[in-house]
């Protein structure tokens, strides 16, 4: 029975109906989970959706507790206390506890601070369990690190860079190299928010420049990821006429 629970509460692959179905329902409640998020205030209505979805997604959690043995198919009772450490069941776990702080009066320390509640958007997190293009996406991140770290680090370079000159450059207009590094960064990101701007003809030369070198590095780790996932799905598709065949 605990291995069938096992079998249902994974992802599915697309052959076990109870699994798919599992699988919709939870990205569904995950979703609808958030809507309280989205109101100020605490109406009674979506306070008591609130604890009916961190009621089943307490079950969950526990359901996969119970079955961590066959997760890392190991009958060892390490497997029990392995789980609880696991990324995602510290996602899981701190997603939920927030809003049975407003079950139980007693978890004050819970309570300190506001962003308890804020916390609950981790339950997003909880859709790269369920849905299959996230987890290739997480494949395609892990497959393409070295590149992304090589663009991010050309990125960070270039803020800090154009960060410098800019302040050398406007010294009127910015008031310290924090103010120049956030110039720099929505100059990278081409947002420009208007807010803090060179004044002289050779800053805003500078900025034209910036600009469009800024839309260059923005643009590299789309393509990057882009050329994974499309692989990832070459793969996947190659994979699948495999075991058909």
């Amino acid at each position: 029975m605990r291995k069938r629970l096992f079998e249902i509460i994974e992802a599915s692959r697309g052959e076990d109906r109870a699994s798919s179905v599992y699988d919709a329902f939870m990205i569904v409640l995950i979703v609808v989970s958030l809507i309280p998020l989205a109101v100020k205030g605490e109406h009674p209505a979506l306070v008591a959706l609130d604890k009916a979805c961190a009621c089943i997604f307490a079950l969950d959690y526990l359901a996969r507790l119970s079955t961590a043995d066959f997760k890392y198919k190991s009958a060892s009772v390490l497997s029990f206390v392995r789980y609880p450490f696991s990324f995602m069941a510290i996602i899981d776990l701190l997603s939920i506890l927030p809003s049975f702080t407003a079950i139980n009066g007693s978890f004050k320390v819970l309570r300190l601070m506001r962003m308890f509640r804020a916390m609950r958007i981790l339950r997003v997190f909880k859709i790269a369990r369920y849905s299959r293009s996230v987890k290739i996406i997480g494949r395609v991140f892990r497959r393409s690190k070295d590149a992304l770290v090589a663009v991010g680090s050309l990125a960070l370079a270039y803020v800090l860079i154009s960060a410098l000159v800019i302040l050398n450059l406007e010294p009127d207009s910015f008031d310290s190299f924090f103010e120049a590094v956030y110039w720099a960064t929505v100059s990278l990101t081409t947002m420009g928010y208007g807010d803090i701007y060179p004044v002289t003809t050779t800053g805003r030369v500078f900025t034209m420049l910036s600009a469009v070198f800024g839309i260059a590095i923005v643009a590299l780790p789309s393509g990057i990821i882009t050329a994974g996932y499309m692989s990832e799905l070459t793969k996947e598709q190659e994979q699948t006429e495999e075991e058909i065949t």
